[in-house]
């Protein structure tokens, strides 16, 4: 027993030595797996702290650019801008979604005074490639028209040529434009008529459909003879695209690989003359907005952006009683390579008088027209046409249907039925029939434009275009009204020179080329509707 009892003590005392070996080896290697990972934390830590790890994103943006809109944690605020400042943002967080777009709008500016757009050099004209210009026909505000020109800079357009009446045409406003680099501004003239008149397009007949009519006919017609003038200044500029855009339209740019209209036009095949961007129209959700593009981030889709069975199959509860799927035109605007023999096809379109085109339609790119967005839209369309406000008379001034119902409610209604009005079919009002439409994508939500014209009002873009100008008129009063010394000034002299010594050119060979081109002129194309349940009608029974 004893011989026993003492072999089991030998074994005992033996083995528990080794499981102290083994229990002091494993507490040793979970300290190492341990502090080997805490060590290599620190290590890393240490090395960012004193620079030694370089952040490549945060390396892209400037200095005074540390935060992208809506990373802080502030809450949203209410007012941006400062007080009494011009073109201070107006508040829109009474509309659904407004939360994300306050966010995506809002920049670190107003918390922080750091502005994304600070210090941008909206002047710089480094080798940039395309060289976009945009030309158009305005009666706007400088209200409407900076934001409009300075978001189109953010997206690669460099160059405008701006045809001006109105409001447009006054001093305190072609003052700041033409203090813009880039910016041309013509002045519609007794003289510029007079040219007009005279040139090629004037003489042709695809036009002279919209010829001596008032309001919406007349405007067709000047967009037209603008734009024939724009070509040749855009080619004099060496530009590559023209893209006629009224100052209540905002190009789109998605699909390309960054948010960039020279991206976009960049990948264009060499071989394509046009590129169409099939138009968003927007849908407002209050009835008291007083700035579109900072306000309205809903917008219906194109027809030639949805698939036809969605389009069709929800046609009445887009309509909502109106007479067509748009309020106003649905066929687009288009972009044209600067060539030889370029010309207008009406506001929507180019053509060439050597060829056809070759165009292409963009699948996600689009053109967001804000329309009758304002209440005052109503009225502002009566007072600037003089058609009485009959079925039969308004046929004269208005192309589109809905156009011409508007007219006759704004010049017969009250204040307050033409409110009823516009709230029964302009305003989207209810939010199940929305949330459908949204789900079914026939609305889309788009927040990129609000955020970018939103930014720059903060980093106070606008308000220093209108100061600088103030003070360059200061300094140089003897040349106010005057405009900048480039090609193009208030008379038409410069510009209209090259196309008045172009056109001589073009008269001696517009039989010869009419000659060598077997085509005949078609008219012109005007703003159209998209396709209705007529259309599809016909489409069926011809297919049959």
């Amino acid at each position: 027993m004893a011989g026993y009892r003492g072999g089991s003590s030998v074994s005992a005392s033996t083995g528990g030595g080794g499981s102290a070996v083994a229990a002091a080896f494993s507490t040793r290697l979970l300290l190492l797996l341990t502090l080997l990972p805490l060590a290599l934390a620190a290590f890393a830590f240490a090395l960012q702290w004193r620079g030694g790890m370089r952040d490549p994103a945060g390396a892209a943006w400037p200095a005074d650019a540390q935060r992208f809109p809506g990373m802080e944690n502030s809450p949203l605020s209410s007012s941006h801008g400062g007080a009494g400042s011009y073109f201070a943002v107006s508040s829109s967080s009474s509309s659904p979604g407004a939360d994300c777009a306050e966010i995506l709008g809002r920049s670190a500016a107003s918390s922080n005074g750091i502005s994304l757009y600070r210090g941008w050099s909206f002047d710089s004209e480094s080798a940039i490639t395309p060289k976009i210009c945009i030309t158009g026909s305005t009666s706007a505000s400088l209200h409407q028209i900076l934001p409009w020109l300075y978001y189109h800079k953010v997206i690669g357009v460099s160059h405008f040529f701006l045809f001006v009446e109105g409001e447009a045409a006054k001093p305190a406003v072609t003052s700041v434009l033409e203090s813009i680099r880039g910016v041309k501004i013509i002045y519609r003239t007794k003289e510029l008529k007079e040219k007009q008149e005279k040139s090629r397009i004037w003489n042709e007949t695809w036009l002279a459909g919209f010829f001596y009519k008032p309001c919406n006919y007349e405007l067709f017609v000047k967009q037209s003879l603008n734009m024939e003038m724009a070509i040749i200044m855009a080619r004099d500029a060496g530009m590559d695209w023209i893209i006629h855009l009224d100052t209540d339209e905002l190009i789109h740019p998605a699909g390309a690989r960054e948010y960039s209209l020279r991206r976009l036009l960049l990948d264009v095949p060499d071989n394509v003359d046009m590129v169409i961007f099939p138009n968003y129209e927007s849908s407002i959700e209050r009835d008291d907005i007083k700035d579109p593009f900072t306000e309205v981030s809903m917008f219906k889709k194109n027809y030639d952006h949805l698939p036809k069975d969605t389009y069709f199959g929800l046609y009445k509860e887009a309509t909502r009683g109106n007479p067509n799927y748009f309020l106003t035109y649905g066929n687009g605007k288009s972009a044209a390579r600067v060539q030889e023999h370029l010309r207008p096809n009406g506001a929507h379109r180019w053509h060439n008088y050597m060829k056809s085109p070759n165009e292409i339609k963009l699948e996600e790119a689009a053109i967001l027209h804000y329309t009758y967005t304002k209440f005052s839209d109503l009225t502002s369309r009566r007072d600037r046409c003089g058609c009485k406000p009959t079925k039969e008379d308004v046929k004269r001034c208005f192309i589109l249907e809905f156009d011409r119902l508007a007219f006759i409610i704004a010049s017969t209604a009250t204040e307050e039925e033409m409110r009823n009005w516009y709230k029964e079919h302009v305003v989207w009002t209810d939010r199940d029939t929305n949330l459908k439409l949204l789900r079914k994508s026939v609305l889309t939500r788009i927040y990129a434009p609000m955020a970018i014209i939103r930014g720059l009002k903060e980093s106070g873009v606008f308000t220093n275009a209108v100061t600088s100008a103030e003070a360059q008129s200061k300094t140089k009063s003897s040349n106010m009204g005057l405009g900048n010394k480039d090609p193009i000034q208030p008379n038409g002299t410069a510009g209209q020179s090259t196309l008045e010594g172009s056109h001589g050119k073009l008269q001696a060979t517009v039989r010869k080329i009419l000659e060598m081109v077997d085509t005949q002129e078609e008219a012109a194309m005007p703003p159209m509707s998209p396709p209705g349940f007529l259309e599809l009608t016909e489409s069926v029974t011809a297919f049959s």
